[in-house]
């Protein structure tokens, strides 16, 4: 883990000895990897997919609401449905990231081509709100939507997850499907429930979900460490 430092100008000084870093100054959450919250803030769309490194990696272009890049460097992570990915070239609305092998191979990003729509979220900086749950932004595999239904205002979605996860899933935990932070309603065996709001699936792509689609599922943070601590307790 990093420690946090100031770069200059980041500086305000109230009482004498009294040290702040600015809001508009301080830089991500210092650790090894960037963390999200599975709150979506914007839904971007895949301008550009080109095959590179002999038709094994990919470059994906995409397209961004007006200010969602704001403050961005080269550099930055941004979760794409749920995948960190690096910005390798930034534009006002726009950035580029590189796909590798491993990743097309564990993901549905392969299947990207232009027009898809994507779940896009910047990495946490200290002090934002935590709305969702922390995010890593690793996807743990694939899940396949099997069922959807209206249930008042809702949509209820049923998802079959691969079956070494579907242990770390549990009523009332966290999920995160296509970065997207979720409260688990039920677990049936490998499938379990999620309502999605109005809001939500107005403001992300759970509302375009549809069964046989594939989806990113990230388990909760918390729920892998108390597994592994029961495997060597």
């Amino acid at each position: 883990m990093r420690c946090v430092r100031a770069r200059p100008g980041a500086l305000e000084r109230g009482q004498p000895g009294d040290v702040r870093l600015t809001r508009s100054e301080v830089p991500p959450l210092a650790f090894e990897v960037p963390l999200f919250t599975g709150i979506i803030t914007a839904l971007g769309e895949v301008r550009a997919a080109t095959p590179i490194g002999g038709g094994q990696d990919m470059r994906l272009s995409i397209a961004t609401p007006p200010g969602f890049l704001d403050g961005a460097a080269i550099g930055a992570s941004i979760a794409c449905s749920g995948c960190c990915l690096t910005a390798i070239a930034l534009e006002d609305t726009s950035f580029t990231v590189d796909i590798s092998a491993e990743t097309i191979t564990r993901t549905t990003l392969g299947g990207w081509r232009p027009g898809t729509r994507i779940n896009l979220e910047r990495s946490l900086r200290l002090g934002d709100e935590l709305g969702g749950h922390l995010v890593s932004g690793h996807v743990d595999g694939i899940g396949h939507v099997t069922r959807v239904e209206p249930e008042h205002g809702s949509r209820r979605l049923t998802i079959e997850l691969p079956a070494p996860l579907h242990r770390f899933v549990a009523p009332k935990g966290s999920i995160a499907v296509d970065g997207v932070s979720l409260t688990v309603n039920e677990v049936d065996g490998q499938r379990f429930g999620v309502n999605v709001i109005p809001h939500t699936a107005a403001h992300t792509t759970l509302g375009l979900r549809a069964p046989g689609d594939a989806v990113h599922i990230e388990i909760d943070l918390l729920a892998r460490y108390v597994a592994r601590l029961s495997e060597t307790a």
